[in-house]
């Protein structure tokens, strides 16, 4: 049996505040609040007892039951909060299953007795810069499109780049009858007949730099992630990570208001 936007709590609750699974879902630091979406939609979660599978459904936190694969979604406290910049290596899913039985990025998460998750996705040949937290209001504010955080990436080409050609990327390029945002590219500099840019998004879809590259003539070799809005890689090696302080999880913050 399913349920939609109404919880049980019905009439005695309705001084109390209402709010939509997905955002306590998130702030439990279960996951993401597009991938809470996604946990609804595939029938995971289940309010007083009954699955739910309306995206608009809310809940009074302090008098409904939310359940995630059986588990009961407690919305964690600010203490319990953790974020970590890790250096994603190639060959490695952005995911913490795979049902192919690749490498997943699982296997370089911090250790800690938290339920940690990543924040967006990196394509699995490239490397860089990831976010893992249970800090859900704080993945939503760095993966939401509206909050545009530049995101910035080392490439390198195939082919010696003309900088008129990367002016369609610059002006917005049209991929798949869509046209993107504008995207910051530079080149740095030549190696033979290959060519290293830095290429700055504020949105990222599916292989998104390698198509636009792709579509001035330059295939991608390799791409690398170095900033995500205020911090960077700095001397981080592949599969290593660090816990941010709150000064730093602060500027993240300030980057996306």
């Amino acid at each position: 049996m399913s349920t939609s936007a109404k919880s049980k709590s019905s009439s005695k609750t309705t001084s109390k505040t209402r709010v939509r699974l997905q955002k306590v879902i998130a702030q439990a630091g279960i996951a993401s609040r597009r991938s809470a979406e996604e946990l609804i939609q595939a029938g995971r979660v289940t309010l007083n007892g009954e699955t739910v599978l309306v995206l608009g459904t809310q809940m009074v936190p302090e008098v409904d039951v939310l359940e995630v694969d059986g588990e009961r979604v407690r919305i964690a406290q600010a203490k319990d909060q953790e974020v970590y910049a890790l250096y994603k290596p190639k060959n490695c899913i952005t995911s913490l299953h795979d049902p192919q039985g690749r490498t997943t990025i699982r296997e370089f998460f911090p250790k800690t007795n938290r339920r940690l998750f990543p924040v967006g996705r990196l394509d699995y040949d490239a490397e860089g810069l990831i976010f893992v937290t249970n800090d859900g209001e704080l993945a939503n504010q760095l993966m939401h499109p509206k909050f545009k955080v530049w995101k910035s990436y080392f490439v390198k080409v195939k082919g010696r780049v003309e900088d008129a050609q990367l002016a369609p990327i610059r002006r917005g390029i049209t991929l798949e009858e869509r046209r993107r945002q504008p995207a910051k590219v530079k080149v740095l500099h030549f190696i033979n007949d290959k060519t290293w840019l830095e290429v700055s998004l504020r949105e990222g879809t599916n292989q998104q730099i390698k198509k636009m590259l792709l579509r001035v003539g330059y295939p991608v070799l390799k791409i690398k992630r170095f900033r995500i809005g205020t911090l960077t890689l700095g001397e981080m090696n592949p599969g290593e990570s660090r816990r941010l302080s709150q000064d730093e999880r602060d500027a993240l913050l300030t980057a996306t208001s």
